[in-house]
């Protein structure tokens, strides 16, 4: 299988112009928004409404909710705003990733392109990066992941 390229992005600590310039300098085709509520106040620009309009607007980019690739409410309460270790949300995360079957429900070719939105300025403590990495686990490593 050839490889995918896929991108992931969070919008916090970033202003409108720092966001997507990243998006377009990657020739990103399709935002995959990864948050459970993606219609916070605290989202700003990055509100379901403004974004589809923005990434149309600014680039021509696709936009699709997917909160199959999200935590649950209850997983992400205990990471959040009980102050959970993050080991014990990776691992509550990846095993409902596996519950869902979300490598049956998705093909790599689906995420050509494609860049998975969630809040977290980094990837290191943030579920898109943990979804990435189940992926290419299961499917054999055919996503080429670069964190924007």
């Amino acid at each position: 299988m050839d490889k995918v390229d896929v991108f992931t992005i969070g919008f916090t600590k970033s202003n409108a112009e720092n966001f997507f310039e990243r998006l377009l300098k990657a020739g990103v085709k399709k935002v995959v928004d990864v948050r459970l509520h993606n219609t916070s106040q605290l989202a700003g620009f990055a509100k379901a409404d403004d974004l589809v309009y923005f990434l149309k607007k600014l680039g021509g980019i696709q936009y699709v909710h997917q909160p199959l690739l999200a935590p649950t409410d209850n997983i992400l309460k205990a990471y959040k705003k009980e102050k959970g270790d993050w080991s014990v949300y990776q691992g509550r995360f990846l095993d409902l990733m596996s519950e869902r079957k979300i490598e049956r429900r998705l093909k790599p070719e689906m995420l050509e392109g494609a860049c998975l939105l969630c809040s977290e300025a980094t990837p290191h403590n943030c579920h898109r990066r943990l979804v990435c990495e189940y992926l290419n686990d299961k499917w054999g490593q055919p996503l080429e992941v670069k964190h924007l």
